[in-house]
């Protein structure tokens, strides 16, 4: 409207007040120009629609992928409702990096040697398609044994420490003993397992074959990992083609293996339930 008074203003003391008006006229017709030629509302916002897909498909194949915790067994680093990025650039790219595997090549691409004490995600090699998270514990040539509970990688019993207890729904209120356990690069994280020996407090030695990794969960007492070699129910070991990305950072957590969390009868109670303390904690 300024721009618009201005113009007659400017025309009328020139050429007088019909000049002006006929000016007048002419910028008044511009906006149904405009709208006749411009594109449709609704092709403007499928456009946008598709370009914010693209973007967020090629961030989650290239560069951060999300998952969620849905078992225990990397309790207590991880808990059952966790919600984490994992890196994808940290091992570079195998046909598992693409959804549903659908670009076929073999080996990795950009790739990188993952670390002893990583938690990773991988593809169960007995179906190349269930996605698993588990800990690096033995790499390609180490021979690892578990004796007592305590393992033993290349001969060497891993030091474990007590560090207190962990107390989750999952344990049924009872404290289940926490250690922390020093791999031989000095990486340290902890561990839970009960005093009392289960069916994997006593097994091996398993030899780690070339371009394969050997997995462990942090909950010892209750993971099925690379300790069970079993090709119809066990995991045994990972071939490196099969590794996703490393866990790096939880940004949300809920309590949805608690029975009395997120109950229907009461929603006022929900943001309670809500892990707040776990929201952006490093993996380690």
């Amino acid at each position: 409207m300024v721009r618009l008074c201005l113009h007659v203003g400017s025309k009328a003391g020139a050429f007088g007040v019909g000049a002006g008006r006929e000016e007048q006229g002419k910028h008044m017709s511009a906006p149904a120009e405009v709208g006749t030629t411009g594109q449709s509302p609704w092709r403007e916002t499928l456009k946008t629609i598709v370009y914010a897909l693209l973007i967020a498909l090629v961030v989650r194949v290239f560069f951060y992928q999300p998952f969620n915790i849905p078992s225990g067994s990397m309790k207590s680093t991880l808990l059952v409702g966790d919600y984490l990025f994992a890196s994808k650039m940290s091992y570079g790219y195998s046909r598992y990096s693409f959804p549903f595997g659908i670009v076929p090549f073999r080996g990795r691409l950009f790739g990188s040697e993952p670390k002893r004490g990583d938690v990773v995600i991988f593809k169960l090699p007995r179906d190349n398609s269930t996605d698993y998270i588990k800990r690096l514990i033995g790499l390609p040539g180490d021979e690892v044994a578990v004796r007592g509970g305590i393992v033993h990688l290349n001969g060497q019993a891993l030091p474990q420490t007590p560090a207190g207890t962990y107390v989750g729904p999952e344990e049924g209120g009872r404290a289940k003993p926490r250690y922390e356990e020093t791999l031989p690069n000095g990486v340290k994280h902890y561990v839970l397992h009960w005093q009392r020996e289960s069916d994997l407090d006593n097994v091996g030695p398993f030899k780690v074959p070339a371009g394969h990794y050997f997995m462990m969960g942090d909950n010892r007492d209750d993971s099925i990992d690379s300790r069970v070699q079993s090709p119809h129910f066990g995991v045994g070991f990972v071939p490196y083609e099969n590794l996703v990305g490393r866990a790096e950072i939880v940004f949300f957590s809920v309590a949805i293996d608690d029975p009395r969390a997120f109950r229907l009868t009461s929603p006022w109670t929900w943001p309670f339930d809500i892990r707040w303390s776990r929201i952006f904690n490093l993996v380690r």
